[in-house]
């Protein structure tokens, strides 16, 4: 199975989430306060508009998000880590300007779960000497090596190379992480991995170094992966919550031209060995 990522999604929970929304289909008549009949009640369309609203205000809910970030940040400025930091704001194509201890500034953009088209939406700003991704997935019963890969591969590989958009890496990273919900092997007979923020108890992130350069088919097609320490954002998180060097991963993209095509090959690297790698696939940019 592919290893893009340690953590897997528990069949257990995958199966019982498909049972209970059987069940929310079939018998949410019976929970009807408006004495509607069962007929009445579907037609109505009570049940699908209550779905898609608690649908959007989970999605949209940035309250969390924002909760667990402040958390991790102050903790890291607190330990020396880093500097300083603040939150863009609203008219920023980004979320957070840290200030790095060498005084460089890394701009961080926060995503969800990495599988939806939005995942392309961000812009690395002038200021910045750094950006990264940061994903923080809300779903309990998302599939993490779907979703990592769906992000590294579809999305981030094709504006990295077609949209020469510089991204220097990506942490996957959340308050489910470690939890029964998101069951992290990092924290196997290793419970002294945990570190407790505020009202989090946290494993080391999942990191992953990007190209240090934009590949080119022509000019540069496999430009070498950054260096833990030569992302410094990355590079402070990986210290200050115990991550080791072995559990890094590192993001290979190699550009080429396949008759009048331009194709990428995505390969993720961790402790030496190759996790998952991709053909050559087309970049296909409406």
């Amino acid at each position: 199975m592919s290893d893009v990522i340690p953590c897997k999604k528990d069949p257990q929970l995958t199966q019982r989430i498909e049972e209970f929304s059987e069940i929310l289909k079939t018998q949410s008549h019976q929970l009807d306060p408006f004495g509607l009949s069962e007929q009445d009640f579907y037609d109505s369309g009570i049940f699908e508009g209550s779905i898609q609203r608690v649908r959007g205000q989970i999605s949209a809910a940035m309250g969390e998000k924002k909760t667990f970030v402040k958390h991790v940040l102050n903790h890291m400025q607190d330990g020396g880590f880093i500097q300083d930091w603040i939150e863009a704001g609203g008219s920023n194509r980004h979320d957070y300007s840290v200030t790095l201890n060498n005084g460089n500034i890394a701009a961080i953009e926060l995503k969800g779960c990495l599988d939806g088209n939005n995942t392309n939406i961000s812009a690395r700003p002038p200021h910045a000497n750094e950006f990264i991704v940061w994903s923080v997935c809300q779903n309990k019963g998302a599939d993490p090596r779907h979703n990592v890969w769906s992000g590294i591969h579809t999305r981030f590989s094709a504006d990295i190379i077609a949209e020469q958009k510089k991204v220097d890496g990506l942490v996957v990273w959340d308050w489910l992480c470690g939890t029964a919900a998101r069951v992290c092997p990092k924290l196997e007979n290793a419970a002294h991995r945990i570190t407790k923020v505020g009202p989090f108890r946290l494993p080391p992130p999942c990191i992953y170094l990007f190209p240090s350069t934009i590949p080119s088919p022509r000019n540069n097609p496999t430009p070498t992966v950054n260096k833990i320490t030569n992302v410094g954002i990355l590079d402070a998180m990986h210290r200050c919550f115990g991550g080791r060097d072995d559990e890094l991963n590192e993001v290979h993209f190699e550009a080429a031209m396949k008759d009048v095509d331009l194709v990428r090959t995505t390969r993720i690297v961790r402790d030496g060995k190759v996790r998952k790698e991709s053909k050559p696939t087309p970049i296909r940019r409406s």
